[in-house]
């Protein structure tokens, strides 16, 4: 038989649960980082905390999820439970019960939320192979000799270039690619037409686009194969999607990016000087550049932020926060639980009390003793009647046996002065006194004689 001794023989280092949870925690939050998931809200809870507690699930599994006050502020529609939803959280453990729980740090409605997360992780993925690097833009040429449009041939943009180009510059040679710009195979469309533009070489610098458009009507030049398509490109490309506020990854990969169609014709057009097409140019290269830049930055800022958010205070206080409200839930579930017991109980005391009440008990006494009174009184009476009728047998025997009897039959008791009974003569002398007892009297006489016999 083998004898273990408590300590393991491999790992000398024992945890209590605490310090094994906070550890757990540790490495969750900083091995996993940051997850997508798209699930099911349920069993929403928005405590005063102003926090929100949720579980997020599927058809299989569920998860608990944590929003704090700070961070739920921003989410731009109202949650409910069997919302489809798209997170974007940290991984977590809730250390007082061991429980594995997500952080949300951001939430949308699934559908556009995926297009989101789709859009982030490609221009992550991208920036990691370096697609954006502003030394891989190509100049757009001072004084193009021939321009080429890559977009929709009944599209508002192309009307909108072809306005603006008339405008500034009439005389520019124009070469158009008819492509898709939306729906299934726009990408793969627009693929073509920029490798056709770069087949022929007819043109020295490109504009792909189209008009403004909702994130999924622009999602063709968000597709991997538009940017990879657009960084391989040997022509310059301006990039020209949608309304000034539209980003999308085609922007990032091209050489300039234009707000608007309209605004990559002007670009491209020769309406001013030499020396100010220069300097727009370099404006433009300088915008990207800083663009990257801040794109690079704000990313480190992101790690930097998420770096700070797990040691910061505030962490800890949130998950307290989350620990006070659970206890709050518990401790008003315990004092109700309380309450309807010490209410049982003291049913039962009210109860128990009025049972043996004074009053109660006053009365079942004076009731037995009214009842052992008349006992008692008839029992006395059946007592002084036999013993009046044993008493009256007595008497009739004593009768028959006393002395008074005997006395009145005529005889008679004589005592001498000490109250001895005289019995023979012998016992009195001549002048003493003695007395007779009769039936009805005494008699006391002198002895005068006394002789015997």
């Amino acid at each position: 038989m083998t004898l273990f001794s408590p300590q393991t023989q491999n790992n000398d280092r024992i945890y209590t649960v605490s310090s094994l949870n906070a550890q757990v925690r540790l490495i969750l939050e900083n091995e996993m980082g940051v997850v997508w998931l798209v699930g099911e809200l349920s069993n929403l809870s928005m405590p005063v905390s102003g926090h929100w507690y949720f579980t997020l699930k599927d058809s299989r599994a569920q998860v608990k999820c944590a929003m704090f006050k700070g961070t739920n502020r921003r989410v731009t529609f109202k949650p409910a439970n069997g919302t489809q939803v798209l997170v974007k959280a940290r991984l977590s453990l809730y250390e007082p019960r061991g429980d594995y729980q997500l952080i949300i740090e951001s939430m949308q409605p699934e559908g556009d939320g995926r297009l989101q997360q789709q859009f982030e992780q490609l221009k992550m993925a991208l920036a990691a192979e370096g697609l954006f690097a502003q030394s891989l833009k190509k100049p757009l040429p001072d004084l193009p000799r021939r321009v080429g449009i890559i977009t929709s041939k009944t599209g508002a943009a192309l009307h909108d270039i072809l306005q603006v180009l008339k405008r500034r510059d009439p005389s520019l040679p124009v070469v158009i690619y008819p492509t898709m710009v939306q729906g299934e195979g726009a990408a793969i469309s627009i693929a073509q037409a920029i490798g056709r533009a770069n087949a022929r070489q007819e043109c020295d610098v490109l504009i792909v686009g189209r008009g403004g458009g909702s994130l999924e009507d622009l999602w063709a030049f968000n597709e991997e194969i538009v940017a990879r398509t657009i960084a391989a490109s040997q022509i310059p490309i301006v990039s020209a999607v949608g309304h000034e506020v539209d980003v999308t990854i085609a922007d990032f990969v091209a050489d300039v990016r234009a707000p608007t169609p309209s605004a990559a014709a002007e670009l491209i057009s020769r309406d001013m000087t030499h020396q100010t097409q220069q300097i727009r140019q370099r404006q433009q290269q300088l915008q990207s550049a800083m663009r990257h830049y801040m794109s690079e930055r704000l990313a480190q800022a992101i790690r930097l932020q998420h770096r700070l958010d797990r040691q910061h205070p505030q962490v800890r206080l949130n998950q307290q926060q989350q620990q006070l409200d659970e206890l709050t839930g518990r401790l008003g579930h315990t004092m109700q639980r309380y309450m309807a017991r010490y209410q049982q109980r003291l049913e039962q005391y009210n109860y128990k009390l009025a049972l043996h009440s004074p009053a109660r008990t006053l009365a079942t006494k004076q009731n037995q003793l009214h009842r052992l009174e008349d006992r008692l009184q008839e029992a006395m009476d059946r007592r002084l009647v036999a013993s009046g009728h044993r008493l009256a047998m007595a008497a009739e025997k004593l009768e028959a046996v006393s002395p008074l009897a005997t006395l009145g039959r005529g005889y008679s008791i004589t005592r001498d002065s000490s109250g001895t009974v005289v019995r023979n003569s012998s016992q009195v002398s001549v002048g003493d006194t003695i007395h007779t007892r009769l039936a009805d009297g005494e008699i006391s006489s002198v002895v005068s004689e006394s002789s015997s016999r």
